[in-house]
């Protein structure tokens, strides 16, 4: 959620699969690497694997830097990709896990990739048509299908050549004129090159003046006109969840004084969310989405105009999703400092299913754990990412949502290099805190979580 410095290897991540011939010819590539030539062919072998695996991201209008649709396209990115699939870089996936344990996997089983590798080494031949599968057709450019609703902001933003841009707020009304249940979000920016972020948050519309307020609880045996006493809350934060912004520059597209639930996310790596079957994310009738926007200055002038699409349940789920995030925002890495530890927690007061995990840091972080502590003291970890990228953020969705019990608690740790030892440090000599832009930092995680008490629907054996 902050601007980026775009390298080539943060290029080669914009793809979620990808495959390259060496450029100095696949005889030397074999010879270098001791993979004997054989018969594989693109046709037979190799395209059943990118149309399985890769085509979703790679193709006109995906996220991937070219098309893996056909032999040409595919041919002429030889080393790139033979160098990315060797070292693990490609599919991008950084969380250490036994396979299955998340749903939204980005994986190459080692058999495909051995086939592609070979594929390469023994000459990259295209083999009989005839044997092509068919071609993947795609009737939208949305990952999510056709959107069952779409909001764009209101008007074009002008993103600079040069400078540091402020995120900047745009409001839109759904006019929903009743609850609206969300199967899918996606977020599609207007300029993806300069579009760093979005985050979308939907509040309900505020109370009428003349509302009457619903009537109070109040507690057994206490006395009359005792006021009720406020409910627990679901969720406990720790005392640095919290977060001072500096003084703002412009005031035209500030932040609203309320901006309600976050909805959805798009950042690098990171775009469409879907929810298990039987459950969604509500929208308030009447809701106001708020886009906030963080834009990188490239060295080109822009014009962006970004847009959600929803796609809808196609009834009421059995159980609501609620997205929030817990935050350190106090924590200061000091200049040259190297493998800073950096926490923060949550609490939950009752039971509740949690169905993924959303870490974010910057250029400095480096690596992130979770570990969920339970009520007797026993703990184990939920999520390991040893060599996070911020190049590839990634909702990590459990394939089985976690059982959480009440007084337990999830810890995230993150950790963070700011010496020159990190590649990617903007500024080592720079005293670090949290900042909205890349040269300085956060500690930030998304959790996507239903509480058990108010399902919707009975659940089913």
């Amino acid at each position: 959620m902050a601007r980026t410095r775009l390298t080539v290897a943060a290029s080669l991540a914009a793809a979620a699969c990808v495959v390259v011939i060496a450029a100095r010819g696949p005889t030397a590539l074999a010879a270098a690497t001791h993979i004997a030539p054989d018969s594989l062919t693109f046709a037979a072998d190799v395209a059943p694997i990118l149309y399985k695996n890769c085509v979703t991201c790679h193709r006109p209008g995906g996220i991937g830097p070219f098309s893996m649709l056909n032999f040409d396209t595919v041919t002429g990115r030889l080393k790139d990709i033979s160098d990315v699939l060797r070292e693990g870089k490609m599919p991008p996936w950084h969380a250490v896990a036994p396979p299955g344990t998340f749903r939204n996997e980005r994986r190459l089983a080692e058999a495909d990739r051995r086939t592609i590798l070979r594929w390469i080494a023994s000459g990259a031949q295209l083999g009989d048509v005839s044997r092509m599968p068919p071609t993947p057709t795609f009737t939208t450019d949305w990952e999510i299908g056709t959107p069952d609703a779409v909001f764009t902001m209101p008007e074009e933003f002008h993103v600079p050549a040069r400078g540091t841009v402020e995120y900047m707020y745009f409001e839109v009304p759904t006019n929903f004129t009743e609850d609206k249940w969300v199967q899918a979000i996606e977020i599609k920016p207007g300029a993806r090159d300069v579009v760093h972020h979005v985050l979308v948050f939907a509040r309900p519309p505020d109370a009428a003046p003349n509302a009457v307020p619903r009537p109070s609880v109040v507690a057994a045996g206490a006395p009359a006109g005792a006021p009720a006493p406020a409910p627990k809350p679901v969720l406990s934060f720790d005392t640095v969840n919290k977060i001072v912004d500096a003084p703002r520059k412009d005031s035209l597209h500030a932040p609203p004084k309320r901006m309600g639930s976050l909805i959805g996310t798009t950042a690098p790596g990171t775009n469409v969310l879907t929810f298990p079957e039987g459950t969604a994310l509500r929208i308030r009738a009447g809701s106001i989405l708020t886009f906030q926007m963080h834009y990188t200055a490239k060295g080109h002038d822009r014009m962006d105009r970004s847009s959600v699409g929803f796609r809808f349940a196609k009834e009421m789920p059995s159980e609501q999703i609620i997205a929030t995030h817990f935050v350190n925002g106090v924590f200061t890495l000091a200049a040259g400092a190297k493998d800073v530890m950096v926490p923060a927690g949550v609490s939950f007061n009752e039971p509740v299913r949690v169905y993924g995990l959303f870490p974010h840091t910057h250029l400095r972080g480096k690596r992130w754990e979770y570990t969920l502590i339970k009520p007797d003291g026993s703990s184990e970890i939920i999520l390991d990412v040893p060599k996070y990228d911020f190049n590839w953020q990634t909702y990590y969705l459990f394939a089985k949502p976690l059982e959480i019990p009440a007084g337990a608690r999830i810890v995230a740790r993150a950790w963070y290099d700011n010496s020159a030892d990190n590649p990617d440090n903007p500024d080592p000599s720079m005293t670090v805190h949290w900042g909205d832009q890349t040269w300085e930092e956060m500690q930030y995680t998304g959790i996507l979580y239903s509480v058990n008490s108010r399902r919707l629907k009975p659940a089913t054996k």
